[in-house]
């Protein structure tokens, strides 16, 4: 065995972005939304839904994305305790989003260039091994449709990004109203993306604002006039849910970056020319073949790398045997990718 220390222009280092759309089977947009009764009709429905791409009884069955109803007095979802009116899942998950944008507990979310904050908003939250690092920006497209109504939602890619506790943050846009418009005056912006952790707010005033501001018209039950008096109703997650489901078309990909290590392994003429192999040495320690003597060759058919104190760290295998001797140099490429 032969060693020969790397030195420093041997090592090279590069990061490529690599992109996958998240849903299950590599579709880029997925059409067909299912949820799990037992899911829903579990402790965990009333918080949230979660939603699969086949029937959540089927094999290939997977969790894509959870919606959830936020609201910050507790309506639109049944109370904890009866008579005991405002603590509720809904309040519950209003502090979980909001304390894991903004990373405390008296801030509050504000949409658009104008700042107007909302007492509610709806939640979409990508299943985490949907993706491996991140979400891709500029990606999203999310069709929302009430009656003969369907907004498009994408997001705004600004110049330069703003960050929160969660990461990047992007406004979201739709076709029916631009930034400008009395919707985004009013209402401040649809929503913001958190790519960074793979979460979607949907701002409660926007989507439930009249067709003809730009909204959806999504109010129910619990979202009317008499909304803060509302917490028998647990339809929020399911008014959204089912917004989803009527126009049929989510778009989403995923980014991850892969830092590679490239290690160049010279390997020059008078350089591991002799072999190991105990099949080149005889009992007596003599080469078992005279024509060793004057043309030594051995054949490389793997690289180990080593720290100072000789511990093997990884070994890179070749395709196949290659020849080497005298007459014969070699340059091979090692990468390490993490």
């Amino acid at each position: 065995m032969s060693f020969k220390r790397l030195d420093p222009e041997d090592i090279s280092i590069s990061a490529e972005s690599v992109t996958a759309p998240v849903w299950t089977g590599n579709v880029t947009t997925l059409t067909s939304f299912f949820t799990s009764s037992t899911q829903a009709n579990g402790t965990t429905g009333d918080f949230y839904l979660n939603v699969y791409q086949t029937g959540s009884t089927e094999d290939t069955a997977a969790i894509q994305f959870a919606v959830a109803f936020c609201d910050k007095y507790g309506s639109g979802s049944v109370d904890f305790t009866p008579g005991v009116s405002g603590f509720s899942p809904s309040r519950a998950n209003y502090g979980t989003y909001k304390n894991q944008v903004l990373g405390d507990e008296v801030g509050e979310l504000k949409f658009g260039a104008n700042e107007v904050t909302s007492s509610y908003f709806y939640a979409i939250n990508f299943e985490r091994s949907r993706f491996k690092e991140k979400l891709l920006p500029g990606t999203l497209e999310l069709k929302l449709k009430n009656g003969a109504t369907t907004l498009t939602l994408t997001e705004i890619i600004p110049q330069t990004v703003t960050y929160t506790d969660a990461g990047r943050k992007y406004e979201l846009k739709s076709n029916a109203a631009e930034e400008g418009s009395n919707l985004f005056l009013n209402s401040g912006s649809y929503g913001h993306s958190y790519p960074d952790i793979g979460l979607i707010i949907l701002n409660g005033q926007a989507l439930d604002a009249p067709t003809s501001a730009g909204g959806l018209a999504l109010a129910t039950g619990p979202y009317n006039s008499n909304r803060l008096k509302a917490n028998t109703d647990t339809s929020g997650s399911q008014a959204l849910y089912d917004a989803i489901v009527d126009a049929a078309s989510f778009k989403q990909n995923a980014e991850e970056t892969l830092s590679s290590n490239y290690i160049f392994v010279r390997a020059r003429n008078q350089d591991f020319n002799y072999s190991s192999n105990p099949s080149y040495i005889s009992a007596s320690g003599e080469l078992t073949h005279t024509l060793m003597i004057e043309d030594p060759r051995s054949y490389i058919t793997s690289v180990g790398l080593y720290n100072d104190n000789n511990d093997l760290l990884a070994v890179s295998k070749l395709s196949r045997p290659l020849l080497k001797d005298s007459r014969r140099e070699a340059l091979l490429r090692i990468k390490l990718d993490f």
